[in-house]
């Protein structure tokens, strides 16, 4: 199954840029405050060996010299916070202390401001240099309400990055030492399936077919601000990389991949399906099925994983995704995309199924989208809904950071409520039952990352999820030509039911099977009891088959929010495409309504009973004593209470008691358990969660996670609660094993990875991180490589890269990541020098040129593509240009003179009459 990739149009216009100028307040702002980076100056004496020592003895990498400053050297701390209003102590300390180290500083961000007319006050800055051509994420209309961006900046400027959120890319793999990657790199979100290690790293060839998921990942999470590349819109969230499709995809690839640690990863975005044909009906399997399944029920702690899905780039074939069962599943979140002007893209697939809608490519006059690339480069050229899903699984992540409590289902109901049809260019608008702008094109419109984000901070859980089974209408009935079957099913929605009632609906699915001698010809629709309208199947030219649809589920959610009782219309239209057997008619063989949705109004009313029983999953109770039930009422007798003569309780102390109960003592043999508030009784030892302090004689609650201790503090427990580990080095117990550990499931503890491993998995030497200095190969951590030379799998040794190479990942010419000194990069080789047809140009982030190619009609070209020195044979120069020999003439000197002066040369017209004035006019 094939990246959904289409090809690539041409190049974008570049953005349409404002200046405002702006008034300046007439309060005295409060003096900024400062604002701390990861970032160090450090001067040690030595030189560059000495201060490379110095470095990796505390933790920090070091950047180099700083410009030629002599002895001054830039370090850099991956453990510090990048921005922080505090400044960092612990082991930079110990730096201060080193006797090679006479001088550091913590580097702050100094406001620096041009001096020029400003643009936006709110404009948020990056260095990374292609930030600026992410036009999807800046607004061109300062007047309004921005309509050309999905309001990313808003969202961050409230603070939302996506901290602490997971997301994994199921594709080919992802390039996972990417500068705009690595940092936010998560290795136990990653697994290579095709190769069966804890390597996501692509396959590299000469064409770099491999390049998908290391696209998709950078629009996701690429750093901010590290002067490379991009910015992700979760740039502080993990990201992982699942390699799947690069190899034999089966069901069980499919199932593994799906069943990736659904508690830790949160969210799964793929951008991949069956073939967009306009010919295929295909889905997941059955294990592919039941992992969607696990992943809703269990993932996340029960929250449920959240799917992200590319809607399909079939529009050109005319295909139709509800053919396709990943993106018409309930449990997917399925994308589309838009032009940046809002029109449909060529590639566009339609369907009901759709619930919202990014940015993307589109004609060849309108931008693509830019984020990372193979081989540690960037691009500008990426496509197709491809694009869309990773950009909403990043925005999604700004929304779970903003609540982590959201189940797979808010996150739906969330991209509902706050999606807008914005300036979405489409004939088939409507508005449903309950009140949502709704198209088969778009969904509900274009994501709002600002609104999701705030709808996120303040949401109630829905209330719990019915699904409702109408009975199938098994009556087989003909399919008439060119005329339209109607069938009627009236429901209760099961009110009978109160587990199975569906008040106000999410999805709805139409089961149908039916028999066809040409399937592309039918047309489906579905008609709600609220009038909307949904179409189910339209039609297919290409789509020859005669299989027709065995209980194949068509999902809509355009009836979301609408009241599920009443009368459902499925209508079925045969309108052949080809002349056709008019003997050979379809039927309907049977059909079925399975509605999902709550018993109750999902925004109005919170299920408390729901709330508690969340709780209860999520944490584990303390154990607390249970307090006595109420004494019954006595008569009223004498004012002074008889004393108790009985016998005491076993654990009672010297003291007595006033009853035979364990409560009811005066003082204990052995321990006293519980409060005044919850009332305490004697016990013979303390319970688990307790421990005995021997001196007071009371039981004391062990440190929160403990299931035994010796103490209060976190660093005395002797064995973990469920859900925690216990680290024995240090006698504590964690949700999570620290780097160097690994989390032992059958006992609970946190074991020692091998020296060599940063992190590792299930056992000591399988390694998913190395530490410094050493490189991930098929789960060992081996000796890094030298310089100009790279690590061979198959033989596990380095072996020499090729002479042009300074960097690479095979020993051929054609697998160079960088170029040597003095050569340039062309076609994916390092040449000493551009051929012919190719110029050599500066590209940010890498240390050679990169040899471009001139215009068409050029021999040779200087600086730029259009800046011709040379012409093809049969085209003469005219300026920097090359024209046709005997076809750029003036029809008249004196009239083409005039043009000229009247600045006439840009339009088409007095360009034929003038070619010659006007090209040397420029």
């Amino acid at each position: 199954m094939p990246p959904r990739a289409p090809r690539a149009p041409g190049p974008p216009p570049p953005p349409l840029r404002w200046l405002l100028l702006l008034a300046l307040p007439a309060a005295c702002p409060a003096p900024p405050r400062r604002v701390y980076t990861n970032h160090w100056a450090v001067r040690v004496l030595g030189g560059p060996a000495q201060a490379a020592r110095v470095a990796a003895a505390h933790g920090y990498l070091n950047l180099g010299q700083i410009g030629n400053l002599e002895d001054y050297y830039h370090f850099y701390h991956s453990k510090t916070f990048k921005r922080s209003t505090v400044s960092s102590r612990g082991p930079h300390i110990f730096l201060r202390m080193d006797p090679q180290v006479k001088w550091l500083q913590q580097q702050e961000v100094k406001r620096r401001v041009k001096r020029q007319v400003r643009a936006s006050p709110q404009a948020l800055y990056f260095n990374d240099p292609i930030w600026s051509n992410m036009w999807y994420m800046h607004c061109s209309d300062k007047h309004s309400r921005c309509r050309s961006e999905m309001n990313v900046q808003a969202a961050w400027k409230r603070g939302y990055t996506g901290k602490n959120v997971v997301v994994t890319i199921l594709d080919d793999g992802i390039e996972r030492n990417h500068p705009d990657l690595a940092p936010n790199y998560d290795s136990y979100a990653s697994y290579d399936v095709n190769g069966n290690d804890y390597d996501p790293s692509p396959r590299y060839d000469a064409s770099n077919e491999n390049k998908h998921g290391t696209r998709c990942a950078g629009e996701v999470a690429a750093s901010a601000n590290n002067s490379y590349c991009i910015v992700g819109i979760a740039y502080n969230a993990k990201i992982g990389g699942i390699r799947m499709l690069d190899g034999d995809v089966t069901d069980v690839v499919e199932a593994k991949s799906l069943g990736i640690r659904p508690n830790y990863i949160d969210i799964y975005s793929a951008s991949w399906g069956p073939d967009d044909d306009g010919k295929t009906v295909d889905g997941p399997g059955r294990l592919a099925k039941q992992a969607f399944e696990y992943g809703i029920k269990k993932g996340r702690q029960g929250l449920g994983s959240i799917f992200v899905w590319a809607s399909g780039n079939g529009g050109r074939e005319g295909d139709y995704c509800s053919c396709d069962g990943y993106t018409n599943s309930i449990y997917t979140i399925s994308v589309s995309s838009t032009t940046e002007n809002g029109y449909k893209p060529w590639y566009l697939e339609e369907c009901a199924s759709t619930l919202a809608t990014t940015y993307s490519s589109g004609a060849f006059y309108e931008r693509k989208i830019v984020t990372t690339d193979l081989r540690q480069r960037c691009t500008d050229g990426h496509t197709g809904t491809s694009v869309s899903a990773p950009m909403v699984a990043g925005i999604i992540a700004l929304a779970l950071e903003a609540n982590s409590q959201l189940t797979w289902r808010d996150v739906q109901h969330l991209l509902v409520k706050t999606s807008r049809p914005a300036h979405l260019k489409a004939s088939d608008w409507k508005v449903n039952g309950a009140g949502h702008k709704v198209s088969h094109l778009y969904g509900f419109g274009l994501v709002d990352a600002e609104a999701l984000v705030l709808e996120a901070k303040k949401w109630k859980a829905v209330p719990a999820q019915h699904m409702c089974i109408v009975a199938a209408d098994k009556r087989p009935r003909s399919i008439p030509l060119v005329q339209t079957l109607r069938t009627t099913v009236l429901t209760t929605a099961c009110a009978d039911r109160s587990d199975q009632r569906v008040g106000f609906l999410e999805h709805v699915v139409a089961r149908i099977s039916i028999s066809h001698p040409r399937r592309g010809d039918l047309q489906i629709h579905l008609i709600s009891p609220s009038g909307t309208k949904s179409q189910l199947l339209g039609k297919r030219l290409l789509d020859l088959s005669n299989e027709g649809f065995t209980n194949w589920e068509f999902m809509t959610v355009h009836c979301w929010g609408e009241k599920a009782e009443g009368e459902w219309t499925l209508e079925i239209q045969d309108v052949p495409s080809q002349v056709r057997n008019p003997d050979k008619q379809g039927k309907l063989r049977e059909w079925s309504l399975v509605l999902y949705g709550t018993a109750e109004h999902p925004y109005t009313t919170f299920s408390s009973h729901q709330s508690r029983s969340r709780m209860l999953e999520l944490s584990t109770p303390e154990l607390e004593p249970s307090k006595p039930a109420p004494a019954p009422l006595q008569p009223e007798g004498p004012e002074e209470e008889e004393e108790y003569t009985g016998a005491c309780h076993p654990e009672c102390g010297n003291k007595g008691c006033d009853g035979p109960n364990a409560d009811q003592c005066f003082n204990c043999v052995h321990f006293s358990l519980g409060s005044a508030k919850t009332s305490r009784k004697c016990v013979s030892e303390c319970p688990l969660g307790y421990f005995g302090d021997t001196a007071a004689r009371r039981c004391r609650r062990c440190h929160k996670g403990c299931e035994s201790c010796m103490g209060r503090s976190a660093t005395q427990c002797l064995s973990c609660r469920r859900g925690f580990y216990h680290h024995q080095e240090v006698n504590s117990c964690l949700t999570l094993c620290p780097d160097g550990f690994y989390a032992d499931d059958s006992q609970r503890n946190c074991l020692k990875c091998h020296p060599s491993c940063k992190k590792c998995v299930d056992e000591p030497e399988k390694c998913t991180v190395c530490k410094e200095g050493f490189s991930l190969a098929r789960g060992s951590c081996l000796p890094d490589c030298e310089p100009g030379t790279f690590f061979d799998s198959e033989q596990i040794r380095c072996g020499e890269c090729h002479a042009t190479c300074q960097t690479c990942v095979g020993p051929s010419a054609e697998e160079c990541v960088h170029c040597a000194k003095g050569f340039h990069f062309q076609d994916w080789r390092c040449v000493p020098a551009c051929e012919q047809g190719f110029f050599p140009e500066d590209t940010p982030g890498l240390p050679h040129k990169v040899c471009r190619r001139c215009e068409e009609n050029c021999l040779s070209c200087e600086g730029s593509s259009r800046n011709c020195s040379r012409c093809k044979p049969g085209f003469t120069q005219l300026g920097t240009s090359c024209i046709t020999n005997h076809t750029c003439n003036n029809a008249d000197e004196m009239f083409c003179e005039m043009v000229k002066s009247n600045r006439l040369c840009e339009r088409k017209l007095f360009i034929q009459f003038c070619c010659h004035t006007c090209l040397l006019a420029g």
